[in-house]
């Protein structure tokens, strides 16, 4: 599993990047951007939480 953000609905509120750094972080233009990485166990938790949290819904893990 991935985690990917819809830099079109995207707010750069910064909330996702604060619960899940290893998954998500600010670009240059302040938005969310996801690891290309895959989700491991350790920070799946995190991940599905800031997906959650995101205000706008820009946040989709899978």
């Amino acid at each position: 599993m991935k985690g990917y953000v819809d830099k079109d609905i995207c707010i750069g509120c910064g909330i996702c990047p604060d619960i899940c750094p290893e998954i998500f972080n600010m670009d240059d233009d302040g938005k969310a951007i996801g690891s290309k990485e895959e989700i491991s166990e350790e920070v799946m938790d995190n991940a599905l939480d800031a997906e959650s949290q995101c205000p706008v819904d820009a946040i989709e893990v899978k």
